[in-house]
């Protein structure tokens, strides 16, 4: 398992009927580095966790629970299949392009080592949104990339340090539950009633989710209502 590709993003201009005048750093390239690794602040505060790497919606994006978003390769690689064309490292904006870990299927709260000193923390997966379609340019795009359910990991900075691209990943923690990131995507945004099942990763869920889950729970209640896997 390691780091195939780090990316960062600069602020550039969409010109975007649907999103006119918009400024986003979606657009990740990759560096050769080192980068440092840190954690950027609250959201709506802090950016990104990764130096250099532009965050232009601080109320959407960035801040210590999406410090860094990582994506695998192999799911790129299924994504160039289904879509016939080609997507280098960086086309889904994240900032970490994997190889050998199935990062959809990481455990919220688990932590990855990358290199010598870099800790993170799976917090949650990645809502895709309209600056993702446009950035694409595949029509009905958030609606194929939701039902795919392999949105990718946010992670928030345990340890930090400075990370480069070949650097290895070792799993240094799995909790003790069952909920996986493609788990907690599919209960925010397509199947409400696993939102429940997300309580098992309580402390380590990104906020919004654990809220999420919070008020559904205190509305509708608990087990009865669980399905899926």
């Amino acid at each position: 398992m390691k780091i195939l590709s780090l990316n960062v993003g600069r602020p550039r201009t969409v010109d975007h009927p649907d999103l006119p005048g918009h400024v986003t750093g979606i657009d990740k390239q990759p560096v050769e580095g080192p980068l440092r690794i840190s954690a950027p602040g609250p959201k709506g505060v802090g950016g990104s966790g990764v130096a250099g790497d532009a965050v232009c919606n601080k109320q959407h994006h960035g801040g210590d629970d999406q410090a860094v978003y990582a994506v695998a390769r192999e799911d790129l690689d299924g994504w160039e299949r289904e879509l016939d064309r080609t997507l280098p490292n960086g086309a889904f904006g994240e900032n970490l392009t994997t190889e050998g870990l199935d990062v959809s299927g990481a455990l919220i709260g688990e932590r990855w080592r990358i290199g010598a000193d870099v800790v993170l923390e799976v917090t949650c997966g990645r809502i895709p949104c309209l600056n993702f379609q446009v950035h694409l340019g595949e029509r009905g795009w958030v609606k194929r990339f939701t039902r795919k359910g392999a949105p990718g990991a946010y992670l928030r900075v345990v340890e930090p340090g400075e990370i480069r691209a070949g650097d290895p990943v070792e799993i240094v923690h799995r909790p003790d539950h069952e909920v996986t990131v493609a788990l907690q995507f599919r209960a925010v945004m397509t199947e409400r009633a696993l939102l429940p099942r997300l309580l098992a990763a309580r402390d380590a869920l990104h906020p919004e989710a654990l809220k999420e889950a919070e008020k559904y729970v205190a509305k509708y209640g608990g087990g009865e209502r669980q399905t899926g896997g």
